[in-house]
C-alpha cells in the first residue's frame, strides 16, 4: 500500500478518534443550559470532568499529522479557513476557561456567566467543524496555486450551513447518549427524556443532507455507483443509528454510546469514500483539487512518521485507556468534584 495511502488512513484514525471522544465533550456543552439547577450542571461537568482535555489532544494529532503528512493541504486549509479556525480556536478556549473557572466561585451570577460561555463555545466548536466539512465537500475556490481566492462570506452556503448544523446535532445526540451513560437517580431520568428528541433531530436533519447530497454533489456518489457493495455502509450508518433507539428502550446505555460511536464511524467512512483520493476540492475545477498525491511529503519523510507513529500510538491509545478505566462508573459528587 502507498505511503500516501497510509497515512491517509493514519489520519483517518485521528479524525475518528476525535470526532467520538471529544464529541460527547461537546455534546454535554450543547446540552449544559438545559440541566435543571445548578447539581446537575456540575455532574454534567464532571462527567466529562477527567477526560475532556485528554479528547481535544487528538485535534492537535489531526493538524499535526496533516503539516508532517500532507503539508500542502495544512498551508491551503489554514490558510484558507483562516477565520473560521480562528473561530474554532476561540472555542476551544473559552471551553477550557468556563470548564476550569466555573466553580471557582459560588455565586449565581458568575456560574451562569461560564455556563453560557461553556454551552455557547461548544455550540460554536461543532458547528465550525460541520461547516468547514460542508466546505469541504463542496469546495472552495483554490486557484492553481493552491491558494484560497474567495471570499470570508462563500463559507456561509446553504449546503455547508447543513451540514454545520448536521454536526451540532450530531454531537448533541453523542453527548446525550454519554450523559445517560454516567448519571444515576434525578439526572438521569431527565437525561433520558433528551434521547428520542436528540436521535430524531440528527436523523430529520441527516436526511436532508443526505438529499441535498444526492441532489447537488454527485461527486459523493460517484463511487457507490461504481461500486454498489459500498452500499453497505450508508445502510449500517442508518442501522447503528436507528440502533441506538433500541438500545435506550432496552436502557442498555453502554450499547446506546458504541451504537452512537459506530454511527459516527460510519458517518465518516462515507465522507472518506466520497471523496478520496481528493482532500480538499477546488470550486474552480478538479485540476486544481489537492489529492494525497500531490500534496504528499517525500516517501521517506512519510515512512519515518509512519514508525513513530508505530511506536507513539499504542502509549496514546494506552493511557486513554487507563484514564477511562480509572474514572468509569457513575458521576459522585465530591470535594474534588468542578
Amino acid at each position: 500500500m502507498p505511503y500516501e495511502v497510509l497515512w491517509y488512513l493514519v489520519l483517518g484514525v485521528a479524525v475518528l478518534a476525535y470526532t467520538v471522544l471529544d464529541g460527547f465533550d461537546l455534546g454535554v456543552g450543547i446540552l449544559h443550559l438545559f440541566a435543571r439547577g445548578d447539581q446537575q450542571r456540575r455532574i454534567f461537568l464532571n462527567a466529562i470532568g477527567p477526560v475532556w482535555d485528554g479528547n481535544s489532544v487528538w485535534i492537535i494529532i489531526v493538524v499535526g499529522g496533516m503539516f508532517a503528512g500532507f503539508p500542502d493541504v495544512y498551508a491551503s486549509i489554514l490558510s484558507g479557513f483562516y477565520i473560521p479556525f480562528m473561530a474554532l480556536i476561540s472555542g476551544f478556549i473559552f471551553r477550557a476557561v468556563a470548564i476550569e473557572f466555573r466553580s471557582k466561585r459560588s455565586s449565581n451570577s458568575w456560574r451562569t456567566t461560564w455556563d453560557v460561555v461553556f454551552s455557547l463555545s461548544s455550540h460554536m466548536v461543532a458547528f465550525v467543524i460541520g461547516l468547514i466539512l460542508g466546505n469541504m465537500i463542496q469546495g472552495i475556490a483554490l486557484n492553481e496555486s493552491q491558494d484560497y481566492i474567495g471570499t470570508f462570506s462563500d463559507f456561509f452556503r446553504p449546503y455547508s450551513l447543513l451540514v454545520g448544523f448536521t454536526s451540532v446535532s450530531l454531537f448533541a445526540m453523542h453527548g446525550t447518549i454519554y450523559l445517560a451513560m454516567k448519571t444515576e437517580d434525578r439526572a438521569h431520568e431527565v437525561v433520558r427524556r433528551w434521547i428520542v428528541p436528540a436521535v430524531i433531530t440528527f436523523i430529520t436533519l441527516y436526511i436532508i443532507t443526505t438529499i441535498a447530497s444526492l441532489l447537488y454533489m454527485p461527486h459523493m456518489i460517484e463511487r457507490f455507483i461504481e461500486m454498489p457493495a459500498l452500499g453497505i455502509v450508508p445502510f449500517l450508518a442508518f442501522l447503528s443509528i436507528f440502533n441506538i433507539l433500541l438500545q435506550v428502550r432496552k436502557r442498555n446505555d453502554g450499547w446506546a454510546f458504541i451504537s452512537s460511536s459506530l454511527s459516527i464511524a460510519f458517518l465518516l467512512l462515507i465522507y472518506a469514500l466520497g471523496t478520496f483520493p481528493v482532500i480538499v476540492r477546488s470550486s474552480m475545477g478538479p485540476a486544481f483539487d489537492i489529492t494525497i498525491f500531490n500534496s504528499a511529503s517525500s516517501h521517506k519523510t512519510l515512512g519515518v512518521l509512519l514508525t513513530i507513529v508505530m511506536i507513539g500510538l499504542p502509549f496514546v491509545l494506552a493511557y486513554g485507556f487507563w484514564v477511562y478505566r480509572v474514572f468509569r462508573g457513575k458521576v459522585k459528587l465530591d470535594d474534588m468534584s468542578y
